[in-house]
């Protein structure tokens, strides 16, 4: 058990271990540095953390991350809202946005289905998305999802719910390796993927 030389330093360690991918000795390393900033400037973190926490809003049409009720994409009229992006996190909006590729809209569903981690159908923004469906007038909707198998679940478990409804199904192309979550994908390699979907009955045909 390391031992601190301040109580406060502890607790701040401890702090910042709870986030993603920080260890102990990394948190150690950011507290220490912290320390040595300006206060104003560490006040600054703080309070930016806290307001985005406290005043962040989800786009009451797709589930993105908002500053208002409606994001800046679904209030855009110079956006294709007949065209429908469906993506696991806010991450993967902002990965096909860097690519300048795609001018529709996108639906948030906020994970993938994974029973082996307790997550369901009921867990997601489905049921939102599929009144998007019945009560917008979209013509187009793109799979977006991760080349997993929780991914490809996930499309096949949408699939079911569209294929009797007026809307045409696509895929990514597989330029997104098998395996790999769309965050990681190089700009240029999602936005082909992204031009070059395809129809997902013709991947289904393709898989069997």
């Amino acid at each position: 058990m390391k031992i601190y030389p301040s109580k406060l330093v502890e607790i701040a360690v401890n702090e910042l271990a709870k986030l993603p991918g920080i260890g102990r000795k990394t948190a150690l390393r950011l507290a220490l540095f912290l320390l040595k900033q300006d206060v104003n400037d560490v006040e600054n973190l703080a309070n930016a953390l806290s307001d985005m926490r406290k005043n962040i809003k989800y786009c009451k049409m797709c589930n993105n991350i908002s500053d208002s009720d409606i994001c800046n994409i679904c209030s855009n009229p110079k956006r294709n809202h007949s065209l429908v992006c469906v993506v696991e996190n806010c991450v993967d909006v902002m990965a096909i946005e860097n690519t300048a590729q795609y001018t529709g809209v996108y639906h948030v569903i906020g994970g993938v289905i994974s029973p082996m981690d307790g997550i369901g159908p009921d867990d997601l923004n489905i049921q939102s998305f599929i009144k998007r469906i019945e009560n917008e007038n979209i013509t187009e909707v793109i799979m977006a999802l991760p080349a997993t198998i929780e991914g490809d679940t996930t499309i096949f478990y949408l699939y079911k719910l569209l294929k009797d409804k007026d809307v045409k199904i696509t895929v990514i192309a597989r330029g997104v390796s098998i395996g790999d979550e769309l965050e990681y994908a190089d700009e240029i390699t999602l936005g082909r993927s992204i031009i070059n979907r395809v129809p997902y009955e013709n991947s289904l045909k393709n898989s069997n």
